[in-house]
């Protein structure tokens, strides 16, 4: 009696302490969290830096970029087994010369951990009709084209010499939804099976991006701004979404 006693002693802490190391590591059912996604803007590995920087594009230009804002939309999750969340209204604009824009909070995800995650760069085709709007979609934020119905995707304008517009500018509006000039693009990222997106009640991870303005303008075809220095639109807008989709953005880490 009193060795089934001392043998019951030492196991029960062993017991709760097993127990209690499997529960911390599962999230409750039906429970939601939120995590975030950080966006560093960079120009082929430098600092993005409005106004004053000057950048080389792969036909060895030099140019200089004023504006830089972009959509993020559409944001899914995947699971290893399968299972996919589609983030409802997750429309977000980032825009480097609003800091606060480049790092946003993605709400009410079903806790677990996720291995992918894919989202729309520019805005789907039904947003495009849908009239006015507000939040990210509201025209105030300068990337709606009143006269043509729809968003501008991407936004890049600044200057290089090579440029032949007026001013030496550089004008990159990138938008459309209907074929052959169809922007509309997808960012997909693997997440490392050994470091998940572990979206957790007491635990919000961080997504953090690096962004390459650059990659406007090679990946598909390297852009000489002597030939092609504006676009709100069109054949020559395809180009640059083309380029954009295969280097605009990268997953570089999280942080759980």
């Amino acid at each position: 009696m009193k060795l089934s006693s001392y043998l019951l002693a030492l196991l029960c802490p062993i017991i709760l302490l097993s127990s209690c190391k499997k529960g911390d590591d599962q999230p409750a059912a039906d429970s939601k969290s939120s995590f975030t996604m950080e966006f560093e803007h960079q120009v082929n590995g430098s600092p993005l830096t409005l106004n004053t920087n000057t950048y080389k594009n792969a036909k060895g230009e030099d140019f200089k970029i004023n504006v830089f804002k972009y959509y993020v939309s559409n944001i899914k999750l995947s699971k290893a087994d399968g299972t996919v969340f589609l983030v409802p209204e997750s429309y977000f604009l980032i825009d480097e010369s609003k800091p606060a824009s480049k790092l946003i909070t993605v709400n009410d995800i079903p806790t677990g951990d996720y291995n992918k995650i894919e989202y729309t760069i520019g805005v789907d085709y039904a947003r495009n009709f849908a009239g006015a709007q507000t939040g990210a979609l509201d025209p105030v934020n300068g990337m709606f084209w009143t006269w043509n119905s729809g968003y501008i995707f991407v936004k890049l304008e600044g200057t290089s010499p090579q440029s032949t517009a007026a001013s030496n500018a550089l004008t990159f509006h990138i938008g459309g939804v209907v074929d052959p000039n169809n922007t509309i693009r997808t960012f997909t990222a693997a997440i490392n099976a050994a470091n998940p997106l572990r979206v957790r009640t007491d635990a919000k991870p961080d997504m953090h991006f690096i962004v390459n303005a650059a990659a406007l303008f090679t990946g598909t075809t390297d852009v000489s701004f002597a030939t092609l220095n504006l676009t709100m639109g069109g054949a020559n807008s395809v180009i640059v979404a083309d380029n954009y989709s295969k280097g605009l953005f990268r997953l570089d880490h999280i942080h759980n």
